[in-house]
């Protein structure tokens, strides 16, 4: 339902800092309503070994609780350990196991370390076949860097940040095909410090979704979003729209979606201004009956007759238009365009009025009854019109500048 058509090309809308200050009294505690901590008897001493000391009367000040280290702090592993399990896979001391890669070499490992950080690898290794007291077993289709990268991860949680970031999508695909969450974050958390780029989110967004990855995946879909017109040019995209067209289509869905909801949003926004708009005016067409501002105000009142600046905002454009209001010869409403403007302020604030027996603002009564002859689309139209204009108020809180302005004014 639409508002009533109502023009504001006059308003301003400036915002200004909040520049007041809270004084708040504290009244202080009255020693005489302080109860004192009973002593104990000094002078017996069939007490003096059976009674413990007393705990401090809670007061004013208070000695410094000191509280226990935290979880983290007591269980976090030393440094040495870390080294040590980083010591047994590099020098490979003991190993039963070798972990062949693409370019036909093998790394060293020990199937009770491999079992108990992967599952999967567990399951692999009871299945591989023993040849003179070794294991062995192959990670196809990854580079011999990322696979060491990974199976030192296995032993200490180790990774040196180099190769990670370079291997970091091979890691991130073995993390999941072997169950590896905690290299998985390390994987995710990597992609997100600065790796994703406009090439290759397309391919990041396809392994995050092959790879279980929803917050990888929610924030690439935010990144092609964002930039979509540059990534859909990119080559990424174009193999995947052959290959994958109902995720095309699906990011097609995400950026109308996207565009649609900022537009929606932007509108609202603009909507909210004019209802802002609305209510400053008036805020400053009851301070100018009631109060006078500069040269226009009641006849009871003494002007200020000065130029400085009004805390109302549309207090000048309102000033102007009531001039013209007064001088105008048409001043019907349908005769002058800036009239009409008048007539629409006055019944709006009619309509917001509690007070039209004593209100000072001209022909506040009579819009009162005017209410009474019109239709019921006019009346819902200007129903809807004040509650946008109260909502537009409240959500402004109690410490918005605008309310402070009129307020302090």
């Amino acid at each position: 339902m639409a508002a009533p058509d109502i023009d504001y090309p006059w308003l301003s809308s400036t915002s200004e800092s909040f520049c007041g200050s809270l004084n708040i009294h504290l009244e202080e505690d009255n020693p005489a309503d302080i109860f004192p901590a009973q002593e104990l008897p000094t002078s017996s001493t069939s007490f003096k070994c059976s009674i413990p000391k007393p705990p401090p009367f809670p007061g004013t000040f208070r000695a410094a609780i000191k509280y226990p280290n935290r979880l983290s702090d007591c269980s976090s592993v030393p440094k040495e350990t870390i080294g040590t399990w980083d010591r047994l896979f590099k020098e490979g001391h003991g190993s039963d196991v070798y972990v062949l890669t693409v370019d036909k070499s093998y790394i060293p490992a020990h199937s009770s370390v491999l079992t108990l950080a992967s599952p999967v690898l567990g399951d692999i290794l009871q299945q591989a076949k023993v040849k003179n007291g070794m294991r062995y077993i192959k990670i196809p289709g990854v580079p011999h860097q990322a696979v060491y990268a990974f199976v030192r991860f296995l032993y200490s949680s180790c990774y040196e940040e180099d190769a990670t970031r370079q291997f970091v999508l091979h890691l991130l695909v073995l993390s999941h095909c072997y169950s590896v969450p905690s290299l998985k974050r390390v994987c995710i958390h990597v992609l997100e410090q600065g790796r994703l780029t406009k090439e290759n989110v397309i391919d990041v967004l396809q392994l995050a979704r092959d790879c279980n990855a929803p917050r990888l995946s929610f924030i690439c879909v935010r990144i092609i979003i964002k930039d979509f017109k540059t990534i859909s040019s990119t080559e990424g995209w174009k193999v995947m729209k052959r290959a994958n067209p109902a995720l095309e289509q699906e990011l097609l869905e995400c950026v109308v979606e996207a565009d649609s909801g900022k537009q929606e949003r932007l509108k609202k926004i603009e909507e909210k201004m004019v209802y802002l708009q609305l209510h400053e005016a008036m805020e400053a067409l009851l301070h100018i009956c009631r109060d006078g501002c500069r040269t226009i105000g009641p006849r009871d009142k003494v002007l200020k007759g000065s130029l400085a600046a009004c805390g109302f905002p549309a207090c000048k454009g309102l000033e102007t238009l009531v001039r013209h209001f007064s001088s105008c010869k048409t001043r019907v409403p349908g005769g002058c365009v800036h009239c009409k403007r008048m007539w629409q302020l006055l019944e709006l604030h009619s309509r917001m009025c509690n007070e039209p027996d004593s209100c000072k603002v001209p022909l506040c009564r009579h819009f009162k009854e005017k209410m009474q002859q019109q239709t019921k689309k006019d009346e819902a139209r200007w129903k809807l019109l004040v509650r946008k204009v109260i909502a537009a108020k409240n959500s402004l809180g109690p410490f918005s500048g605008r309310t402070r302005r009129s307020v302090s004014s």
